[in-house]
């Protein structure tokens, strides 16, 4: 999706977007208002705020996965083996 608007890091924007999708759902399935959801991931409600509606850019990849897994969600980083390619980054929700 990303990779058609011709962004040079379209994975990379298409895994931000799926994590900022899940901590809005995570927020919404445990009825926390932005500032109740703030208090619990230690940042503010307007940062909240423009994550929840997809404006993540400056947020790195590692802070959304620490606000997954602050939200409840178990996060496993798995590092295969190595290929001739260069590897990929895939993000699995279950």
């Amino acid at each position: 999706m990303y990779a058609d608007l011709g962004y040079s890091d379209a994975a990379e924007i298409q895994r931000k977007s799926s994590l900022a999708a899940e901590i809005s759902r995570a927020i919404k399935a445990r009825h926390l208002t932005q500032e109740d959801a703030a208090a619990l991931l230690g940042i503010g409600q307007a940062k909240i705020s423009k994550i929840t509606r997809g404006q993540f850019r400056g947020v790195s990849e590692a802070k959304l996965l620490e606000l997954v897994a602050r939200l409840g969600h178990d996060v496993t980083i798995i590092v295969g083996k190595i290929k001739r390619h260069p590897g990929k980054i895939e993000l699995e929700f279950a």
